[in-house]
């Protein structure tokens, strides 16, 4: 009686852990399989911005050196405007100079033109006070030949005088206007060399703030992208972190049902063979989408379109394995058959079977629905092998 109860005792926990879902982590593989994708599908998403990211740094950093480039130019054109400002300035300052000469001369040539004037005013009423006699008068009252040619010497000395200080007048005024004219030159051409050093100075000093401005912004926009891009790749580093250990969970699990192969409590179909057809199709219809990679992931089985609540029949016999909600998957159950095989069975919209149960070749085990990650009710099909997927196509 005691060796029965201590029998009792040791074989009943291992019933119970028989009869319990395989997986440690209490996920399926399909919910596994499909946090993978989801997982990855992420990461490439990530790894196109960042591509993207890199794409507009780089570009914004051409964008930047072309503008600090011109810039460089315009601070050398800058350079040579200045030089030639400070040559300006030299002449400014000399034509500064020759202005203040020339307004000093003006000045005195117009005290000398006054001077002058005044000369001639007063030599002109001198004459006419005088009443000066013509030649005929000075021959005809002269004492004789020497006090004639005296006094002819000494009229034609008057006229000399009178002629000089009449030249002196008008060469005076000439010289005057000239020196004017000079003058209004000079300051026109100080004006024009003023205003024309300042149009290039400003037209300079605009086009340089112009382009600083568009390079500080240019440098906000690679600042905002390059800690974008810093971001995207934690984010990414943290999500292949988490598929790392994603990938290493599906392979316990896969180990776990590989470790339960041959415990199924079908019959003995004998030695499965790739293409041996030994499985029935679990139901009617085309195949829309077959197994292979997609989306740069691999599609693990193939998808046959059913309306919704059209039974699905076990594709051979076995017991149950997986039975319940998966995420992406829906309501899945999976199916270890005899040796290493097992069959799942995705997006239903009821499930008729539970964990632990033996099922037979052919037996209802559920309805087609649209539940999870579907886009249409439609059997999601899947084979394994030490759970791992493989086509079902060789084994229908």
């Amino acid at each position: 009686m005691r060796l029965r109860v201590l029998l009792a005792c040791a074989v009943l926990p291992l019933l119970l852990w028989l009869a319990l879902p395989l997986p440690s982590s209490g996920q399926g593989p399909a919910r596994l399989q499909e946090k993978i994708e989801k997982t990855q599908e992420k990461i490439n998403r990530k790894k196109g911005t960042e591509r993207v990211l890199t794409s507009d740094i780089t570009a914004y950093t051409r964008r930047i050196n072309r503008l600090q480039n011109r810039i460089g130019s315009l601070q050398q054109r800058q350079a040579r405007l200045q030089a030639d400002v400070d040559r300006k300035r030299a002449q400014l300052v000399q034509i500064q100079m020759k202005l203040r000469d020339e307004r000093a001369r003006l000045a005195r040539l117009r005290a000398r033109l006054i001077v002058t004037r005044r000369a001639l005013s007063e030599r002109l009423v001198e004459m006419y006070k005088a009443e000066k006699p013509d030649v005929l008068t000075v021959v005809l009252n002269s004492d004789g030949f020497a006090d004639m040619l005296s006094r002819g010497e000494f009229i034609r000395r008057i006229a000399d005088q009178d002629r000089r200080i009449v030249k002196i007048v008008r060469d005076a005024r000439i010289d005057a206007k000239r020196t004017a004219d000079r003058l209004d030159k000079l300051e026109r051409r100080q004006q024009e060399i003023t205003a024309e050093v300042l149009l290039r100075r400003n037209e300079v000093a605009k086009i340089k703030s112009e382009l600083i401005d568009t390079r500080v912004g240019y440098d906000k926009t690679r600042s905002g992208k390059k800690a974008a891009l810093s971001k995207v790749r934690v984010d990414r580093h943290e999500l292949e972190g988490h598929l790392v250990a994603l990938e290493k969970e599906e392979a316990k699990i896969t180990a776990r049902l590989a470790s339960n192969s041959g415990g199924g409590g079908g019959g003995n179909a004998g030695p499965i063979r790739k293409g041996s057809g030994s499985l029935i199709w679990p139901a009617n219809g085309p195949i829309s989408s077959g197994f292979g990679a997609r989306w740069g992931r691999l599609h693990a089985g193939v998808d046959i379109p059913l309306p919704n609540g059209t039974p699905l029949r076990a594709a051979d016999s076995g017991r149950v394995a997986i039975a319940g909600w998966t995420g992406g998957y829906g309501n899945y159950t999976c199916i270890q058959h005899s040796g290493p095989m097992s069959t799942c069975y995705a997006h239903q919209t009821s499930i008729g079977v539970s964990v632990g149960q033996n099922v037979s070749q052919g037996q209802v085990i559920g309805q087609s629905g649209n539940t999870g990650n579907s886009t249409g009710p439609h059997l999601h099909f899947e084979v394994r092998i030490n759970g791992s997927p493989v086509d079902p196509m060789g084994y229908l």
